[in-house]
Formats: structure tokens, C-alpha cells, sequence
């Protein structure tokens, strides 16, 4: 039996690296879309508590117009809980002055525009443009970039690298990568496996989502579609060791509720 067991468990080592392990443990996955999407629309503290009660640590930050005045009081409430203001959606002025105040150094998410152009080459170099002021932002602050797939010319895998090496090859930009959403990615579910093999040197997060043919509905818990365990399978066996997010992103639902469902479906998988 003990025989088997180690058989097992070197088998297992080498079908899913430990480094990849790593990244789905509950303290390091990212929670992502809790703010404005929360139907208990929480403030800064009841949201820190939230995420304490169910062990997350990391939380990437979107918000409204609305939000802007708590801004502040949402990283000292991270401070205080022990949380990581991982990432922040977009872009504005008075969260950058904040980052620089607190010292933090974020991933800031922004989607990647899909320009009209006669040719692919000409389309790269004018998305890329359009982040010109942007990846400028982010290289002062010290932070990363993380361009973010929301459907269109913007969203496909091959179009993220291609602006991704644009950028890095002619502006030096090696801060720059890509935020992969899986419920912005129905139509690669099948050539999933190719897609992340050319975004993985890219990847600076990759978003979770339960996955059923033609988006219905766009956005599941995991465990709760027909291809999300497979596509898990693809991510551990490729060696990717960068972060892993888990998301709310559903008005009518408590965003603890949303997250608790997708950590209780991840684990399942992942057994």
C-alpha cells in the first residue's frame, strides 16, 4: 500500500508541477468583480471582513464612479485585515495618487481596444498607441499592466500577445502583459490549450469562470459548467505558476455567496 501510494504521489508531481499547485491554494487566488456587482453592496470594511471570514487574501479592486471616495478608506481597511490590493480596474488619478501615498504597486487591468485598420499589423500598432499614456502611468508607479481581453478584435489570445510583444519590443515595456478572462473567452474553449501555450510568458493573471458551450450562462461557478475542470486540468499541466482569479460578477447575488460557491467548486476540481 505504501508502495502505491508513493507510486501515486510521484505521478501526481509529475503530471501537475508543484509550482502550479501553488497558485489555486485559497490564500493566493485573487478575488475579482466583488464591488460593484455585490447585491449587499458592502463598504470598504464589511468587505474586508467578508473576504477574511472565507480565507482570501488577495482581492483585485473594480468600482463605479460612486466608489471613488473610498477609495482610501478600502486600502486601509486592506491594510488592516491583512489583505493585498492586488490589482485595480482602469485607471484614475486619485487611486494613483494613493498608490503613491501608501507605497503600493498594483497590477492595473485595462482592456485591450479593437481599432479599425486595413491590416493586422496596422491594428496592433494603433491599440498599442492607445495604451501608449497608460503603460507610461504604470511604469512610474511601479506597477504592472495587465491587458485585459473583453470580447472583439481586443479579446483574441493572439491579438493580446501581438500588442504585448509591440510594446515591449519598440517601448520597452516589459511591465506590460495579460489578464485572461475565461468568461470572456467562450469562443477558445476548444483551442483553450493552444491559446494559454501563447499567453503563458504574457499571463499576469487568469481569471476563472464555470465554462458551458456559447456563454449560457456567461458567467457559472466552477464546478457548475461542462468544460471549466478540463481547462483547470490544461492550466496545471502547462506549469503555469502566476495568479489565479475566482469572480462574483452577479448583481443579484450576496458576492460572499458567489465566492464561496467557486472556492467550494474549485476544490472539488482540483481533487
Amino acid at each position: 500500500m505504501k508502495k502505491y501510494l508513493l507510486c501515486l504521489g510521484l505521478l501526481c508531481a509529475l503530471v501537475f508541477p508543484a509550482a502550479s499547485a501553488d497558485n489555486f491554494a485559497k490564500e493566493r487566488l485573487v478575488a475579482w468583480c466583488i464591488v460593484p456587482f455585490d447585491a449587499k453592496k458592502r463598504g470598504p470594511a464589511a468587505r474586508s471582513q467578508m473576504l477574511k471570514r472565507l480565507g482570501l487574501k488577495r482581492v483585485a479592486y473594480d468600482w463605479r464612479a460612486q466608489h471613488v471616495k473610498e477609495f482610501e478608506e478600502e486600502i486601509l481597511q486592506y491594510k488592516k485585515h491583512g489583505l493585498e490590493f492586488f490589482a485595480f480596474w482602469s485607471a484614475h488619478e486619485e487611486a494613483f495618487r494613493l498608490f503613491k501615498k501608501y507605497k503600493l504597486h498594483p497590477q492595473i487591468w485595462n482592456t485591450l481596444p479593437s481599432p479599425k485598420a486595413d491590416t493586422q499589423e496596422a491594428r496592433v500598432s494603433a491599440a498599442a498607441r492607445v495604451m501608449l499614456p497608460l503603460v507610461a502611468q504604470a511604469k512610474q508607479l511601479d506597477c504592472k499592466l495587465g491587458l485585459y481581453n473583453h470580447g472583439g478584435w481586443g479579446g483574441e489570445p493572439a491579438n493580446l500577445v501581438a500588442v504585448c510583444k509591440y510594446l515591449r519590443q519598440h517601448h520597452k515595456a516589459k511591465h506590460v502583459g495579460i489578464v485572461y478572462n475565461l468568461h470572456h473567452g467562450h469562443g477558445h474553449i476548444a483551442d483553450f490549450k493552444q491559446s494559454l501555450k501563447l499567453m503563458q510568458p504574457y499571463l499576469h493573471c487568469l481569471n476563472l469562470n464555470g465554462m458551458n458551450e456559447g456563454a449560457k450562462p456567461k458567467i457559472l461557478s466552477l464546478g457548475k459548467g461542462q468544460h471549466e475542470a478540463a481547462m483547470i486540468a490544461t492550466i496545471r499541466r502547462s506549469g503555469y505558476s502566476g495568479p489565479i482569479g475566482i469572480l462574483d460578477h452577479r448583481n443579484d447575488t450576496d458576492a460572499e455567496i458567489a465566492l464561496k460557491e467557486n472556492l467550494e467548486g474549485l476544490e472539488k476540481i482540483l481533487k
